[in-house]
């Protein structure tokens, strides 16, 4: 009959059964996929071992060959110390249990190899033949087993039930605290011991004082020290070792140093690994090198310790050149490594991102254990090679190692960091399984994984079940909020953060910062601003969030001001400034910014090059545009995702578009964002059907449009005057890819009717949508109320516009100009007055391009170029052409203005899309191309005016407005006379 089982625990009254989880933790714990992420883990149920017949066993301990039992303890193979356990128990007649100090024996080796499901075994095996009732001996190894096996409130139960204890005790259940990273709970239970007034012994002082180190406290630190030279400990190696790690964790080495040179002299190796593994562990790499030489000179022998402290110590990039010397001079010492030590290579390799050679010492090692297969998988993880990442954890549980705490925390960073969801999931109902979810560091994990895959009722769920919280599980919910637009969310469960009185940090305060800029709450960013003052919590991280904050807000002025007091400015803080500077239009500026930066010396990283682009896209500064490029190219940027659609973007707006189409062609792997730009780039310049040609190519990819696509798309269809077409993708959205239109879907329909001049049509499907029509609805009908000359209809969208959106002045000018254009100056002048009582201003008319490295800028009949005089005789002269040689006769019916007629002819004169095509036509040579943009919408005069140009003078003239791109040449337009 056999007693234990080695495979699996048993359970007893002091291990509690699972605790029930939540619904969400069922669903993901029966999830099921087509490609699972584990399906090697299969991990026995927690069952009981004992058998209900058990016999009675004799109370009296006999003499167990306890020296066999200790060797084989000593040989660490604890399935065959279960055995001999076995045997000899069954094998007695009458059957007798064996001494303590076998199963002490067996409780120590449970402990180092953290066997947790077989030290509970021996518990329940202990607790039902009655052998824990007088023994403070066995309880005390439980207590310390379970504290080395990580389970800390088995550890506290059992000691709590203790109706005596010893010095051993106390000391186990406070090394139990410090081993499962509770270093309060170790302070306040040691000082529960010196109020009961029981006496210390040596081996109370390492944990105690490793629990001062990690919480930093120097002067309980210093004062335990003080009573280690009162009982006499301060000449013990150990204490005085442990007082050392204790000073350098608190960042006192010069005692550390102190107290390490009066135990130098004995030459003990493991002060000489305390004090450099103290300098190591502290960031003090260069001291802890040096010291490590120093031990070279000194003779004394080092061991496999020494050399992991030593590794420890260059674990940054700077130092990886004597890593390398030292695994250099560890192969040609011609011994066998021990793991720890390749353990210690695999890491430093990792940290030092040098995962190639991680990755080649990890495969020579003959055997690996859970440190290895953590250590190479976490490196994957901490160089951002998270697929990597995924398949090595594939490849580790196809070795038959088990998935533990630090597995399943770096590949949930990894998932969470793909956005793999049903993967993520997928861990997440392993951890649970094997109640692995309850630990603090899974849990923050997990947190941020459903943050990342935009999961943000799982982040909660996670969030509110988990029995501890630290501040890192706060920080991480706002951070997730805000990272998800849920800017409430995130700003009440701050203001818990701080009903609670917890202390926050830059960290916590960036992501409240983020909250309040995605709501565009400058009162909010303000206080928040002055809390960070107040508060004396600023770094460089926290004053470029606050430059990012501010310029969210629309606050330029402020966040140019937080970027000056900015000391040591980094890429970034140039970025965030760049980045603002084009959010808020100031596109100038932010070239000239982009310039400084350069004389700085800082090279930009990809945002900021990304934001140049926004910026050369928005001026139409396609030479600018093409500088990045360059750049891009010189410094091996892959184009690919972002850059690539950028680029796409910018020369579209620059009205390049067949550069556009040379990026897009040279990228062989296409995601769905460049698919898009460039459906967007074609509709932009009114090439609807190349438009519709590269959404069923990306259909046919086997890529799924989303509703930005489909915007695009329509938006082709709209200003190609494709009716048919847009009304049958429109349809499909819905039907095809179970896709609910935006209201701006219903925009571009609107539109569509409306060019074809089917107004009732259009009329009739704004009433019937589904959803409230937005203000851009009423607008795309208003337009083409004005186009038409649709009275009716177009007071109605007027109506419905200023009462939606009373806010935007672009609303008032273009109901306005529906009324001038009927001669209904009463109506125009109610607006206007509408417009000045609301404090809103109409922006004014400008139009600019790029003639060699500068943008020239014009507003309407501007005369502060530098070049005035010749620009308004060059417009004379082509003026004067167009009548003579094209028949052009000014249009004033399209200045909205009650003055006289020769006045109307002086203002269409004086447009600055005008100016600019005089000014192109001085500065260019024959047959060039001419570029312009312009911030409103051409009018119809100018259109005439702009296509008899570029027949006569034989140029094709690019002018993107406010609503597309006109390519006109030969005097014809792109738009067909409609936009």
């Amino acid at each position: 009959m056999r007693l234990l089982s080695y495979h699996a625990p048993s359970l007893h009254p002091l291990i509690p059964e699972k605790f029930s989880v939540m619904a969400m933790a069922i669903q993901l714990c029966n999830c099921k996929y087509s490609s699972t992420l584990i399906p090697h883990i299969s991990i026995s149920k927690t069952q009981n071992r004992i058998p209900p017949q058990t016999p009675k066993l004799s109370q009296t301990p006999i003499n167990l060959k306890t020296p066999s039992l200790k060797e084989i303890c000593k040989r660490g193979n604890l399935q065959e110390a279960f055995l001999e356990l076995n045997n000899f128990i069954t094998n007695q007649n009458p059957p007798q249990f064996p001494p303590d100090e076998a199963y002490s024996s067996i409780l120590d080796l449970c402990a180092a190899k953290k066997a947790l499901s077989q030290g509970q075994q021996i518990h329940a095996h202990i607790i039902t033949c009655n052998l824990i009732i007088d023994s403070v001996f066995l309880s005390t190894k439980l207590v310390f087993m379970y504290g080395k096996c990580g389970s800390l409130p088995d550890a506290k139960k059992l000691f709590g039930e203790m109706p005596q204890r010893t010095i051993f005790t106390w000391n186990a259940m406070i090394g139990a605290y410090v081993s499962n990273g509770e270093p309060l709970g170790a302070l306040e239970l040691y000082r529960e011991m010196r109020v009961l007034d029981v006496s210390v012994d040596a081996c109370t002082f390492p944990s105690v004082l490793k629990a001062c180190g990690v919480m930093k406290d120097l002067n309980y630190g210093t004062e335990i020290h003080g009573l280690a030279i009162k009982c006499g400990f301060i000449s013990v190696v150990f204490v005085v070792n442990s007082l050392v790690g204790m000073y350098a964790k608190c960042d006192d080495f010069n005692r550390a140093a102190q107290l390490f040179d009066r135990v130098t002299e004995k030459g003990d190796v493991v002060s000489w690994n305390s004090i450099i593994s103290a300098y190591s562990n502290n960031g003090q790499g260069l001291e802890a090198l040096r010291l490590f030489r120093r031990m070279q000179k000194s003779g004394v022998t080092m061991n496999s310790f020494t050399i992991v402290a030593a590794l420890q110590a260059c674990e940054k990039p700077s130092f990886m050149k004597f890593g390398m010397e030292i695994h250099a001079a560890l192969l040609r010492s011609n011994r066998e490594l021990h793991v720890i030590e390749i353990n210690a290579l695999v890491v430093m390799y990792t940290r030092c991102g040098r995962i190639d050679e991680a990755l080649r010492v990890f495969n020579k090692m003959d055997e690996k254990d859970n440190v290895s297969w953590n250590s190479m998988l976490s490196g994957f993880v901490q160089n951002g090679l998270y697929e990597e990442a995924v398949g090595f954890f594939h490849e580790m549980l196809e070795a038959g190692h088990k998935t533990d705490l630090v597995s399943v925390v770096s590949i949930v960073s990894a998932l969470g960091r793909l956005g793999n969801l049903s993967n993520g999931m997928e861990i997440h109902g392993y951890a649970i399984k094997h109640g692995l979810d309850s630990d603090l560091q899974v849990g923050n994990t997990l947190i941020d994984m459903y943050a990342k895959c935009c999961y943000v009722n799982y982040m909660a769920q996670v969030f509110y079940k988990m029995p501890n919280k630290d501040f890192i599980s706060w920080t991480s919910m706002i951070a997730g909020y805000a990272q998800n637009h849920c800017y409430l969310e995130a700003l009440e469960l701050f203001r818990e953060v701080q009903m609670k009185g917890m202390e926050v940090d830059p960290m916590m305060i960036g992501s409240v910062l983020l909250a309040c800029s995605g709501m565009k709450c400058i009162s909010h960013v303000k206080q928040i601003h002055g809390n960070i003052l107040r508060l004396g919590l600023f770094d460089r991280v926290l004053e470029n969030t606050i430059v990012d904050a501010y310029g969210e807000c629309g606050k330029i002025e402020y966040a140019s001001q937080m970027f000056v007091k900015i000391g040591n400015k980094d890429v970034v803080s140039w970025t965030s400034m760049i980045s603002s500077y084009v959010r808020n239009g100031f596109a100038n500026e932010a070239l000239e910014l982009f310039y400084k930066m350069g004389e700085t010396g800082i090279e930009p990283d990809l945002v900021a090059l990304l934001s140049i682009l926004t910026a050369s896209a928005s001026l139409s500064a396609s030479k600018k545009g093409k500088e990045i490029h360059g750049f891009l190219i010189r410094n091996g940027f892959t184009f690919d995702g972002s850059i690539a659609s950028s680029l796409v973007d910018m020369y579209a707006h620059c009205g390049v578009i067949e550069n556009s189409s040379k990026v897009f062609n040279r990228v062989e792997c296409k995601d769905l964002i460049l698919w898009t730009s460039m459906i967007n780039a074609s509709g932009m310049h009114g090439q609807g059907k190349e438009a519709i040609n590269l959404f069923n190519r990306m259909v046919d990819t086997g890529l799924k449009p989303d509703h930005i696509t489909f915007l695009a798309l329509l938006y082709a269809c709209s200003h190609s005057g494709l009716i048919e077409e847009g009304r049958t993708y429109f349809e499909t959205m819905r039907s095809s890819y179970q896709l609910e239109p935006w209201p701006d879907h219903y925009g571009c329909v609107v539109d569509l009717y409306g060019r074809a001049n089917r107004l009732n049509e259009a009329y009739n499907f704004v009433k019937s949508m589904p959803i409230e029509p937005t203000a851009a609805v009423w607008c795309a009908l208003l337009g083409a109320c004005r186009v038409y000359s649709n009275k009716e209809l177009g007071e109605i969208a007027a109506k419905e516009l200023l009462e939606m959106d009373s806010q935007n002045p672009g609303n008032y000018v273009l109901v306005s100009n529906v009324f001038a254009s009927t001669g209904r100056w009463k109506d125009v002048d109610e607006v206007r007055n509408r417009m000045k009582s609301r404090g809103l201003k109409k922006n004014p008319a400008c139009s600019w391009m790029e003639i060699g490295n500068k943008v020239h800028t014009f507003m309407a009949r501007d005369r502060s170029h530098p070049q005035t005089e010749e620009i308004y005789l060059k417009l004379n002269q082509i003026t004067e052409r167009l009548k003579r040689e094209g028949g052009y006769v000014p249009e004033t019916k399209y200045v909205l203005h009650d003055i006289q007629e020769d006045e109307k002819i002086k203002m269409l004169y004086g447009h600055s899309e005008r100016l600019a095509i005089a000014f192109g036509l001085i500065q260019t040579s024959p047959g060039t191309p001419i570029r312009i943009t312009k911030n409103l919408r051409v009018c119809g005069d100018c259109h005439v005016f702009t296509k008899l140009v570029s027949k006569l003078f034989e140029r094709q003239i690019v002018v993107r407005d406010a609503n597309r791109f006109h390519h006109f040449e030969g005097g014809v337009c792109s738009c067909g006379d409609f936009w």
